[in-house]
């Protein structure tokens, strides 16, 4: 049997076919999983989730963008230098380990990742840290960084080296110049993305939790911050459970309880975009089934925060006993976009128009041509560029009679009087901003793995134990369970096979099974969190008004007898939460429960 709530999640996940190991035939690889047939629905009904709500009822854009892209994407993003996680190898048997894992599986310390390297090999030397795999001890092993990208090649021959994305984002950003055309050049837009991402983990582990191939939802909302303020009126009333990172650091800090509204005004949360999604996100988590009592937003500590990051939070849920980030919500200001301009040739800017037109003055050089190409030969457009930019940033550097540029590699000269310098005044319109990125982030695996971890329930029905998930009907795998009463009678099956054909063609997910007793078929879709099953009985087809049939509630295991002509829109409306099971009972005749054998 499962000794603990990870356990009992993966095996009822293997056995009833919502995820397990990829490739067992060949003994297996850490950190790929497959989706069987009732995860693959229940991921997919996440991301339709997702989607609805984050693309749009929010009015923004969605894209699809390639897995792999060429190196100098990721020289620009920064992950080449720093997309690393903290590795020690055992010197016994040779298995690595993710340093920062051990600590915080074996000490009481959190979030070891935001602890600089020879602090994290201290620790392990102080608790003596062993290799979980052979027990040998870790002390005075080196601990080293190990970039999570895979490398692949990209054509035949020399080929072009790039990677696998480790997050959809990019895929973004290196669009922007054509998706601000799409959004007609004005700010606000958000892009969104769902897709593959891959990082080579150095310890994957924890089932869907850490992974080496995942899900990601991403949006990027691209605002301008000197004007742009989202409106919070819709989210200001939610009540939240925040841990802000003063509560952790200190020795009696814990979760506050608290309004987004409220959470914003008084600084608690330091973006007001960033408030913004903490509420929508809450809402969404809350409408798929989360168990909001196992919730709460944690703000990045100062070591976690990237460089760029004005504010972070993460949404946490608790499994097992442990906290497990669902999502990032950071502010990333300009620093993608403008990395972006800088390593390629192409415009991460967008227009803002002013209200009036002002006049501003502007440092302008008009250098010599006839001067610069016999001196400068193919630098001279180079030059010529140099000197108009240092004249917008350092128009004090043109006061001597010299002025020196770099150009590419080298260093340049140019005799001020060649360089016509000169302050003009000029009527402007507008001006060109490089906007700021709100980002929320979500892991769709993580998600799906929660809601079968808060929906799995143990109880007794009819004096028979059951498990069962009470998955929200707006995600569960399958819409409705139909069922002919026993199986050996034809009428029974075949009205059962034509009821589960009307539901299809009315757009429900719908599984019809006559196998075993009505009892077990009961227990098999209350396993897998189906949460209406539709049975077909002698009583419901040989009186003398119209064809029933019965309608039972997963949870309560409740029954209602419904005529088969209502029997589509009853089930539409409980699926989309407008009328509940108790108002369905009112409305029509109870059928006893002590049938389920």
């Amino acid at each position: 049997m499962p000794e603990s709530e990870g356990e009992a999640v993966a095996e009822l996940a293997k056995r009833r076919g919502f995820f397990f190991g990829a490739a067992g035939a060949y003994g297996g690889v850490g950190g790929f999983y497959t989706y069987g047939p009732q995860g693959a629905a229940l991921k997919r009904s996440v991301e339709d989730a997702w989607r609805e709500r984050f693309a749009v009822q929010e009015g923004n854009l969605e894209i699809d963008g390639p897995t792999i892209m060429p190196e100098p994407v990721f020289e620009a993003s920064g992950h080449l230098d720093g997309f690393d996680d903290m590795i020690v190898e055992c010197p016994a048997c040779g298995e690595s380990h993710r340093a920062d894992h051990l600590i915080e599986d074996s000490t009481g310390i959190e979030e070891a990742e935001s602890l600089p390297i020879d602090e994290v090999e201290a620790l392990i030397a102080k608790h003596d840290l062993a290799c979980p795999n052979c027990g040998t001890s870790l002390k005075g092993e080196a601990v080293e960084e190990f970039n999570l990208m895979f490398e692949t090649t990209i054509g035949p021959g020399s080929s072009t080296p790039g990677y696998l994305r480790p997050e959809t984002a990019q895929g973004i950003f290196v669009e922007f110049p054509r998706l601000k055309e799409y959004a007609r050049n004005r700010l606000p837009f958000g892009v969104t993305q769902i897709g593959r991402a891959y990082r080579n983990e150095i310890s994957p582990r924890k089932s869907l939790v850490r992974t080496r191939e995942f899900t990601q939802a991403e949006l990027e909302q691209f605002v301008d911050p000197e004007t742009d303020e989202p409106d919070l009126s819709s989210v200001a009333d939610i009540e939240a459970r925040l841990y802000p990172a003063t509560e952790q650091v200190d020795d009696d800090g814990e979760v506050i309880e608290t309004t987004i509204g409220e959470a914003v005004e008084e600084g608690v949360i330091g973006n007001a975009w960033i408030g913004y999604y903490l509420g929508i996100a809450y809402e969404w988590y809350e409408s798929i089934g989360v168990d909001m009592d196992r919730f709460r937003y944690r703000q990045h500590l100062a070591g976690e925060r990237a460089h760029y990051a004005a504010d972070c939070w993460d949404a946490e849920v608790e499994v097992d006993g442990e906290w497990i980030e669902t999502t990032g919500f950071a502010y990333r200001s300009d620093y993608d976009l403008s990395n972006h301009a800088a390593g390629s040739d192409d415009d991460f800017t967008v227009f803002r128009q002013y209200d009036e037109p002002k006049t501003v003055e502007k440092a302008v050089v008009d250098p010599d041509m006839s001067v610069l190409g016999p001196e400068f030969g193919s630098a001279a457009a180079d030059v010529a560029d140099a000197l108009q930019e240092l004249a917008e940033r350092d128009p004090a550097a043109f006061d001597g009679e010299e002025v020196t540029v770099e150009a590419g590699d080298s260093e340049y000269s140019v005799p001020t009087d060649v360089a016509n310098f000169r302050v003009e005044e000029q009527t402007e319109s507008g001006e060109h901003i490089t906007p700021h990125v709100v980002e929320p982030s979500f892991g769709v695996d993580r998600t799906v793995y929660t809601l079968v971890a808060h929906a799995m329930h143990e109880d007794v029905v009819d004096g028979e134990e059951r498990t069962y998930l009470d998955l929200s009907p707006t995600v569960a795998p399958t819409d409705v369970g139909v069922f002919p009463l026993v199986s050996n009678v034809d009428y029974l099956t075949e009205r059962a096979e034509e009821i589960a054909a009307e539901l299809r063609a009315a757009g429900f997910s719908v599984v019809h099974d006559d196998s075993g007793s009505i009892g077990r078929r009961y227990r098999r879709q209350d396993e897998v969190g189906t949460p209406f099953c539709v049975t077909v009985d002698r009583d419901g087809l040989e009186g003398d008004g119209p064809d029933s049939v019965t309608v039972r509630e997963r949870d309560s295991a409740a029954q209602a007898r419904v005529p088969v002509d209502d029997l589509a829109s009853v089930l539409l409306d409980l699926r989309a939460g407008t009328r509940t099971f108790d108002d369905v009972l009112a409305e029509y005749d109870t059928v006893e429960t002590g049938a389920e054998a």
